[in-house]
């Protein structure tokens, strides 16, 4: 399943985060390191993929 959110931090870094530990504050970062640029975004999405394993925490 991470595999997917991984593919989906790619495509659009907010949405793997959101499956991943939902809205919150992580989700509310990556929506302004996306913006800010696009890059930033995906690596902060990948970390929290690859940080929090398959636990979700608000």
């Amino acid at each position: 399943m991470d595999l997917i959110r991984i593919i989906l931090a790619i495509i659009l870094p907010p949405l793997g985060v959101f499956f991943q530990v939902g809205i919150g504050k992580h989700f509310w970062l990556n929506i302004l390191l996306t913006l800010l640029g696009y890059i930033p975004g995906i690596v902060h999405a990948v970390w929290i993929i690859a940080r929090t394993g398959n636990t979700r925490t608000a």
